[in-house]
């Protein structure tokens, strides 16, 4: 049997562009940090704003929960990091991070520390339990910075991507790269982790309008993953299907079989060019959502099995 997804939409909904998003563990929330400088908790359940911050004149390129400290923390191109409790809406503390754009931020699942990096080409490491003090500096990149993710299996590693072309692995102790790959030709926007059979890989998608899939153990490319017509600008892997979403500004987004890389699924967004990829859970069904240039659309994934051609 082989594995067929399709995407049921099931509202859009329209706002200024969409930057990034985060779903709660255990709310019905999605956080939406804005190009206007704007915050939002949107609740998909009622489909309903439930909180509006507004942080900056500035874009917000990234927003992240801090469910365990029932908080949001925010980074923007004004160069600083916001933090809201999100039940009493105050700001609880306020600093400046970089000296340029901020474009990620990654919450580590279970320390007290948040990632930073920017377009100052650094990478900062802060620990709100000693009132948000930076704690290590990552330097190695020569371009924009794009993206941070934690390592879900060793919480004491993360990668970056940059516009320098290449994947850097780090650990929290050392400035200095545990390991660096020249993933594509051109910048890379974004990156996942994806974990098969015990064996970890990464996800990157670049400028060069493709993704690839690197075996980290042996440091090579398993799998290009070629359609989009434009840069890839967002992908995630599904936390419980073996599902992988690329969105691209093309205008599309495209679902792959994490198992052997084959096309699932390609969708024109209608919101333009394609920021964020997240998932959430609602009556029981799997739902994507997905950051557009005009908003946001959310759509149910309908999986089955189909029979192998002879």
């Amino acid at each position: 049997m082989t594995f067929a997804i399709e995407i049921e939409k099931k509202n859009v909904q329209k706002s200024e562009r969409v930057k990034s998003l985060e779903i709660h563990p255990t709310e019905p929330w999605v956080l939406v940090s804005l190009y206007t400088g704007t915050v939002q908790i949107w609740n998909y359940q009622s489909q309903t704003v439930e909180k509006n911050y507004q942080v900056s004149e500035s874009p917000v390129r990234s927003a992240k929960f801090i469910a365990r400290e029932k908080s949001i923390v925010v980074g923007s191109d004004d160069h600083f990091i916001r933090v809201y409790n999100y039940t009493t809406d105050e700001k609880t503390k306020e600093f400046k991070a970089h000296g340029d754009y901020i474009r990620s931020l990654a919450v580590h699942p279970t320390l007290p520390y948040v990632l930073s990096c920017s377009d100052d080409m650094m990478i900062k490491l802060w620990d709100w339990e000693k009132d948000w003090a930076c704690t290590q500096i990552f330097k190695g990149h020569n371009h924009y910075v794009m993206q941070v993710a934690f390592n879900p299996k060793e919480n004491q590693t993360f990668t970056s991507v940059s516009l320098d072309c290449t994947m850097k692995m780090w650990n929290l102790s050392s400035s200095d790269p545990i390991l660096e790959l020249e993933a594509h030709s051109k910048g890379i926007n974004c990156v996942d982790f994806l974990t098969r059979n015990d064996k970890q890989y990464l996800i990157t998608g670049s400028d060069d309008h493709t993704a690839k899939v690197w075996d980290l153990q042996n440091q090579t490319c398993v799998q290009i993953l070629e359609g989009h017509k434009n840069n890839i600008s967002a992908l995630a892997m599904h936390p419980e299907l073996p599902a992988l979403f690329t969105g691209s500004e093309d205008g599309t987004f495209r679902a792959w079989d994490a198992t052997n890389y084959s096309l699932l699924n390609t969708q024109i967004s209608e919101l333009g060019r394609i920021w964020a990829i997240g998932f959430a859970s609602l009556e029981g069904s799997h739902m994507l959502i997905i950051g557009c240039d005009e908003g946001m659309i959310i759509g149910k994934i309908v999986c089955s099995e189909t029979p192998e051609e002879d």
